[in-house]
C-alpha cells in the first residue's frame, strides 16, 4: 500500500481544516515546500495536493506551488481543486502533476471527466469520490450531491477509471479513524463488479479522512486499498516520519 501524505493549500500556505469546514482552517507551515522536502527526506515518494482556493473558486489557483514543488523535489504528485476545465487540466500537468484527481467535474460534467479519461488514461486520472453519509460532495464539499459513493464509483468504473480516492468527510481531519466498513463494502462489490464484465476496470481504492494512528496502516492495507492518504495525524505529530519511513522500507 503506498503512503501519500497530503498537502493543502489556502494563500499559498499549507493548512488542515476539519470535516472540510474551511472556518477550521489551522496553518501548519507557510512553505508547503519545506514540507514536502521533509516528506521525500523520510522516503516517501508520493504526495497529494489540494487546491482549497481551487475548490472554491471552481477553477485551479496554486499551481505555483505545485510547480515549486514538482520542481524542486522528485515526488510523484497528484493534484486536486478546482479543476473543471481541459486549461486547468493543462495547467496542472503543465505544472508538474503526475496524476489529477477530479470530484466535482465527474459529478457535474462527466462528459468532460470521460474525455480527461480517454486522453490522457486510467493511470493519470483519477476519480474524487468525496461523501457525507454515503453521499457524493463536490465544489470543496461545500455542495452536496444526491448520488451515492458506491454506485457512483461503480459507473465511473465502468466507464474505464482505475485509480478512486475516496474520502469520509464526517471523519476528515477529526483523528478518530478511517472508515474501514465503507472501504471494506466499496472493494468488495466494485472487485465483484469487475468480475461481472470484463470491461470494468480494477479498482486502485485510496482511504483518505480519519486516519489517526500508524495502526491504522496495516489494517486498510489488509482489506485491499491500493494507498492510504495521511494528513493531520502527520502534522499533528500522531504518526511519525520516522514510522512512515520504516513502514515503507519493510513493506
Amino acid at each position: 500500500m503506498r503512503i501519500i501524505p497530503a498537502i493543502d493549500i489556502i494563500d499559498g500556505k499549507c493548512v488542515r481544516l476539519s470535516k472540510g469546514d474551511y472556518n477550521t482552517k489551522k496553518i501548519y507551515n507557510e512553505s508547503p515546500l519545506e514540507v514536502a522536502k521533509q516528506f521525500q527526506d523520510a522516503g516517501i515518494e508520493y504526495l497529494h495536493v489540494v487546491d482549497l482556493d481551487g475548490a472554491k473558486a471552481k477553477h485551479i489557483v496554486n499551481h505555483n506551488v505545485l510547480e515549486q514543488i514538482a520542481s524542486k523535489t522528485n515526488l510523484k504528485i497528484d493534484f486536486g481543486g478546482g479543476l473543471k476545465t481541459n486549461e486547468d487540466l493543462s495547467i496542472a500537468f503543465n505544472s508538474g502533476a503526475s496524476q489529477i484527481t477530479g470530484g466535482s467535474i465527474a459529478v457535474k460534467n462527466p462528459e468532460i471527466f470521460q474525455e480527461w479519461l480517454i486522453k490522457f488514461g486510467c493511470d493519470k486520472i483519477i476519480l474524487g469520490a468525496d461523501c457525507n453519509n454515503e453521499n457524493i460532495a463536490i465544489s470543496g464539499w461545500l455542495e452536496e450531491s444526491d448520488l451515492k459513493v458506491i454506485p457512483f464509483i461503480k459507473n465511473h468504473q465502468e466507464k474505464g477509471v482505475s485509480y478512486v480516492i475516496c474520502t469520509d468527510i464526517s471523519k476528515d481531519g477529526m483523528l478518530e479513524g478511517p472508515s474501514f466498513e465503507l472501504y471494506k463494502r466499496i472493494l468488495s462489490e466494485c472487485l465483484t463488479e469487475r468480475s461481472r464484465s470484463e470491461n470494468t476496470a480494477e479498482l486502485k481504492l485510496i482511504a483518505s479522512g480519519g486516519i489517526s494512528t500508524f495502526d491504522e496502516l496495516p489494517k486498510l492495507a489488509e482489506l485491499g486499498c491500493e494507498g492510504v492518504i495521511i494528513g493531520k495525524a502527520i502534522y499533528e505529530n500522531r504518526i511519525s516520519l520516522k514510522q512512515l519511513e520504516n513502514y515503507i522500507l519493510n513493506k
